[in-house]
């Protein structure tokens, strides 16, 4: 299957319900801050409209992004990343006691061995202290090393401490069109999100140093491409069977 095809099949994907993609309280897995507005900042403003507030893990420290900056070291890039999440959240309606920051090395997050292990013991504790039923992890698609981390995470909790899993795509859309993936058609939802757009959108802006005008002395440093901000803020969200 080429990617075009499969971006087509994710965009043909069945409609559900909130109460079928996220029953109960849901536990989103963000490898960044900024991929929990990108990839779930419709289904979060759902359930907080709905009275069910998510649990929402920023799992790395998102100090990685502009490495050269000198008037934004690591120290000073992680706070901002932080607040940015923060006032995204605040948007979409969820308090900040419903925050949780890893502050894993950005770029660097474990695959595997006992930090993995550690990490995910202490998710399933979240997971159990907040009643949550369904954790929601990147794409297994998203080519990033943190993406695929925390995906990895997510299976971990599926497989060993009993949650549903539902992955997420965010830059799974941006993967060429003539790419070729070894994968069966897919399986999964969309949520409607139109009601939250606008909310959505709001959020993603709230994360300005990913954008490329705050951080002007790094020319190497990160800036979301137009074309990913296209795919995933638009009327619906897509969530996968894993």
């Amino acid at each position: 299957m080429k990617a075009a095809s499969l971006h087509a099949a994710w965009r043909d994907l069945p409609l559900a319900p909130l109460p079928i993609i996220a029953p109960g309280t849901a536990l989103i897995l963000a490898p960044h801050a900024d991929d929990e507005s990108l990839g779930c900042g419709g289904l979060i403003a759902a359930c907080c409209r709905a009275g069910c507030p998510p649990m929402v893990v920023i799992v790395t420290d998102g100090a990685a992004s502009h490495p050269h900056s000198r008037q934004w070291p690591a120290v000073r890039l992680r706070e901002q990343r932080r607040q940015e999440a923060l006032r995204a959240l605040t948007c979409l309606g969820l308090g900040p006691e419903r925050v949780v920051f890893l502050d894993q090395p950005d770029a660097a997050t474990a695959h595997e061995g006992p930090v993995f292990d550690h990490l995910v013991r202490d998710l399933a504790g979240l997971a159990v202290q907040h009643g949550c039923s369904t954790v929601f992890a990147p794409s297994r698609l998203d080519p990033h090393c943190d993406h695929e981390a925390v995906w990895k995470m997510g299976l971990a909790l599926h497989h060993h401490h009993a949650l549903a899993l539902l992955t997420y795509p965010v830059w799974g859309w941006l993967v060429g069109a003539e790419t070729e993936l070894d994968l069966a058609p897919p399986v999964g939802m969309r949520l409607d999100i139109t009601p939250y757009r606008a909310l959505k959108a709001h959020a993603v802006s709230q994360h300005e140093s990913q954008y490329g005008g705050l951080i002007t002395d790094d020319p190497t440093g990160f800036s979301l491409p137009a074309s990913l901000l296209a795919a995933l803020i638009t009327d619906f969200e897509v969530f996968l069977a894993p």
